[in-house]
């Protein structure tokens, strides 16, 4: 899609969520502060100011469920190998110019950084399959953490590799490393494209779902945004994270 000008492109964001985590089993539903994780995703969806409507989608009925008491809209979709694959099946419900996949455990996800991979996508060449934010890694634990997707890329922007292994290795410099966001955007075309694609050799082997892409010759652009938040991939990193949900609770009591 690309847009010279006019009308805002109507956008909606989709946060897929599956109840059978392997390494968290119900992660969807376990509490940050007095609420869901994926209440708190939604809430920054919400938040940004391109996004016309947000989803929750499942598969789930304790999840659907816990859509219609915290007044979330939710769709109910067939399971899936992933969740660029559940955003796909959404498009049977949902009419957009744009796509955004907005992973359920990323409750600190800046809106900011929603509304740039929408306007980078209202931007983006028809030949492009997705924009995919990224943020720097500034601790070296995260580096070699293999819950924590990094990113190399092409001199023009464009992904080259993704992996849980610390990429690049630093053999003859110290490079600077960048970790990928569980926030994605997409046309319609390029859903269709990515599940009619078996998965490939290096998704398999690596579980990044953007790699579909990149194995069959396919663009994602990477788009680097500020974003300090914590992905919650285990019962441990929510526990840092109900943390750094105090904190900043206390700062904004502190400051009213």
């Amino acid at each position: 899609m690309h847009s010279s000008g006019g009308a805002t492109p109507r956008h909606v964001a989709v946060i897929p969520c599956r109840y059978g985590s392997t390494r968290f089993p119900g992660k969807p539903l376990a509490l940050l502060g007095d609420k869901p994780l994926m209440w708190h995703v939604y809430q920054r969806c919400q938040k940004a100011e391109r996004i016309a409507e947000t989803f929750i989608a499942t598969d789930d009925a304790r999840i659907q469920e816990a859509c219609r008491r915290l007044d979330m809209a939710c769709l109910l979709t067939r399971d899936h190998l992933t969740g660029t694959d559940r955003v796909a099946e959404c498009l049977r419900y949902l009419k957009a110019d744009g796509y955004l996949n907005v992973q359920g455990d990323e409750p600190f996800v800046s809106p900011a950084a929603i509304d740039a991979v929408s306007h980078a996508l209202a931007l983006s060449d028809p030949s492009v399959a997705a924009v995919n934010a990224c943020a720097p890694l500034r601790e070296a634990a995260a580096v070699l953490d293999h819950n924590v997707v990094k990113v190399v890329t092409r001199a023009d922007g464009a992904a080259l590799m993704f992996s849980r292994q610390p990429i690049p290795y630093p053999r003859g410099s110290r490079p600077a490393y960048v970790r990928q966001l569980g926030l994605y955007g997409f046309t319609a075309a390029a859903l269709e494209a990515f599940r009619a694609l078996p998965q490939g050799v290096l998704e398999q082997a690596e579980g990044v779902e953007m790699l579909r892409f990149l194995e069959n010759s396919m663009e994602v652009r990477i788009l680097l945004v500020e974003d300090d938040g914590i992905a919650v991939d285990t019962p441990e990193d929510l526990r840092h994270a109900c943390l750094a949900l105090r904190a900043d609770s206390s700062t904004d009591t502190d400051s009213s």
